[in-house]
């Protein structure tokens, strides 16, 4: 009688170590969750842009946006538009959004660039310290504030960095027919806030963009001196770069973040950057 016993215990042991695998086979077969909840693969872009979107923080407002509407994140590489440009011939980027019209109608023409598309405007303007040593506040001309300053040897602050606004500063200059010169012209080699920074601790003047001047202006005493000139305008254009000479860019996102900056939504939030913490637009939008 106990020997049988014995034997039915074995049995009913081996059975539920069967029983067990058994249901342990069905929960693996039921476990895999479904394919469509399985996170989507974050696309990247890369963009290559000036100084002036990101220290006036333009790019920090629209770029949620746009990786909210299209699932692009933007890897941004803030240099001067010489350094911009030269990242999108070389391929390092997928889109560039600068502001140096006759580079990019060169980027463009030597086919590293496709569909080029006006974004915004703002302008520059000359700023410098209170006491004016050059004379040229309220001066309308350009050209007769930059021959003042050469003339009057007042210290004058070039970024000196090939960025748009350094293109900018020196087709003043040639246009003025001066080449600036000597120990009152200081080239540092940096980006607008950094010169801004510098050229108050030297209390000269420098040539910055409007947009900013505003988002900077209450952490230093320089002032307006100079502004409202046509020579002072200040476009910028998007392009993504030529797939033909990079296969490997990301075309498809770059035109998609060109589209969007000149969608009607895109627009309608450069247009109303700035207005609620400085009482007035940073970037004009200006998209055909």
């Amino acid at each position: 009688m106990s020997l049988r016993r014995n034997k039915l215990g074995v049995i009913l042991a081996i059975l539920s170590i069967f029983l067990l695998a058994a249901v342990a086979g069905c929960a693996k077969e039921e476990s895999p969750a479904p394919a469509e909840n399985k996170p989507a693969e974050t696309k990247v872009l890369k963009l290559a842009t000036t100084t002036s979107t990101e220290d006036t923080g333009l790019l920090d407002y629209l770029l949620p946006e746009f990786t909210k509407d299209t699932g692009y994140e933007v890897q941004v590489i803030a240099v001067g538009t010489g350094q911009a440009i030269e990242m999108g011939e070389a391929g390092d980027v997928d889109v560039i959004l600068v502001h140096s019209r006759a580079a990019e109608d060169k980027f463009v023409e030597e086919g590293y660039g496709v569909d080029r598309r006006d974004v915004m405007y703002n302008d520059f303007l000359i700023i410098g310290p209170a006491d004016d040593p050059a004379g040229i506040k309220g001066e309308p001309d350009v050209l007769k504030a930059f021959a003042a300053i050469k003339e009057k040897q007042a210290p004058f602050v070039s970024r000196g960095d090939d960025s748009g606004t350094d293109k900018k500063e020196k087709g003043i200059w040639k246009k003025a027919n001066i080449t600036p010169e000597g120990d009152w012209y200081i080239e540092v080699g940096q980006g607008m806030g950094d010169t801004f920074r510098m050229a108050d601790e030297k209390k000269a003047y420098t040539l910055i963009d409007r947009g900013t001047y505003l988002a900077l202006k209450d952490n230093y005493q320089l002032e307006p001196m100079v502004e409202g000139s046509p020579d002072l305008l200040n476009p910028y254009g998007v392009i993504p770069v030529n797939p033909e000479k990079h296969p490997h860019v990301d075309f498809e996102g770059a035109t998609a973040f060109a589209e969007w900056l000149t969608s009607e939504k895109g627009q309608k939030m450069i247009g109303e950057f700035g207005v609620d913490k400085f009482g007035q637009q940073l970037f004009v939008p200006d998209a055909k």
